[in-house]
């Protein structure tokens, strides 16, 4: 069986350093080498540092600092990857892949659907999703966009070896309250599922309290997360993965056949990022930049309602907005690439049909032109 294209990667691996206005990403802005100087970053040492091979699973001191954000863990716990993506990816290899008998596994939809892929590939017997539905009542206090109980159950059942889902959710937005979390891990305990939580946008909490982590709450919850998203380091390509040790060292076992160790640089980036002042600076910034700009992405829906329809997220750095127009997202995603140079991720390829993801964590400038073409694009058409 050959594993299936990653369409919305592939997508914006082929346009978003073309076109004009690249509104397809989903986190805040990258931080430069210069803001992390001002926050404490020391350039010299950083200079004096040898380009040789880092230490594989990534240095202790690394895993030390990464292992401080979960309570309970220590960085036998740890596993030090290139990207979240990694990090899920060789987490779901070790528990789907060749699994006996067949592994099944539950997919949480809308979702980013790298777990989606990677499951129909490894899961011989089968994948199950369940949904978060748009409930206008909670809008103001989660996002809007809640678990779906009935959906939950069908498909985490007896048999389910993994569960995957985003917290806070990629592309809604949605924070699950505490209680639907533990709900949560207490049916995956209930079944005997193991249960893996990408927390890569944790710390973009809006308007909110930060959530919890996952992490610590059963023996079977895996968590990844990573310095993309909320910290605004994506080019360091440092994630990382928290399990029980066992677990941490098949995934390891496995990261041998990847990308082998973290980038040296990289990792003394992030053992600078991860310090617990130094993070709160940076989440601050991501929540300061998202807040800020979620206004003009609002007041563009308002200007087009009718067209579109916008709930404010709880986190994140992303806008979905609901298309109410004569064609398909998928139709006007691409009128906007092909007549305005405007990228923006069609809702159908994260699990949301009918909606459309905007980048609201963009440089300030291109999010104004961006929104302006799109404006343009669906009066003048």
């Amino acid at each position: 069986m050959r594993i299936e294209t990653f369409a919305m990667e592939r997508l914006q691996s082929r346009w978003e350093h073309l076109v004009d206005c690249d509104l397809s990403e989903s986190g805040a802005r990258a931080v430069s080498l210069a803001e992390l100087t001002d926050m404490g970053l020391d350039l010299r040492e950083l200079l004096a540092t040898r380009l040789g091979y880092s230490q594989t699973n990534g240095t202790p001191a690394l895993r030390d600092g990464i292992a401080a954000l979960y309570p309970g863990a220590t960085c036998d716990h740890v596993l030090v990857t290139n990207g979240t993506a990694e990090a899920n990816y060789v987490a779901l290899a070790a528990l789907l892949a060749d699994a006996q008998p067949p592994a099944r596994c539950a997919v949480e939809l809308p979702n980013y659907m790298q777990a989606s892929g990677l499951a129909r590939y490894w899961a011989q017997g089968g994948v199950e999703t369940f949904r978060l539905n748009f409930d206008q009542t909670t809008a103001t206090t989660h996002g809007g966009w809640r678990l779906d109980w009935e959906d939950v159950e069908r498909a985490i059942r007896p048999g389910v070896t993994a569960v995957y889902i985003t917290h806070p959710n990629n592309p809604t937005g949605a924070v699950l309250p505490e209680s639907d979390m533990r709900r949560l891990v207490a049916r995956c305990d209930e079944v005997g599922s193991w249960l893996v939580v990408d927390e890569v946008y944790l710390g973009t909490e809006i308007d909110r309290p930060r959530s919890p982590t996952f992490y610590g709450m059963s023996e079977r919850v895996i968590v990844t997360s990573g310095l993309s998203k909320a910290y605004g380091i994506h080019g360091a390509r440092i994630g990382w993965l928290v399990g029980p040790p066992s677990l941490v060292a098949e995934c390891w076992r496995l990261r041998d056949y990847t990308t082998i160790a973290p980038a040296t640089l990289s990792d003394a980036i992030a053992r600078f990022a991860v310090r617990f002042d130094v993070r709160e600076r940076l989440f601050a910034r991501a929540v300061g930049i998202v807040r800020e700009q979620l206004l003009l992405v609002q007041d563009f829906a308002r200007s087009l309602e009718g067209i579109f329809a916008f709930s404010r997220p709880a986190a994140t750095a992303m806008a979905l907005l609901r298309y109410c127009g004569p064609d398909t997202t998928a139709d006007l995603c691409r009128r906007l690439l092909a007549r305005r140079s405007v990228l923006v991720v069609d809702g159908a390829l994260l699990g949301c049909d009918g909606h459309i993801r905007l980048w609201a964590g963009a440089p300030t400038d291109r999010l104004v032109e961006g929104l302006k073409r799109i404006r343009t694009t669906l009066i003048a058409e």
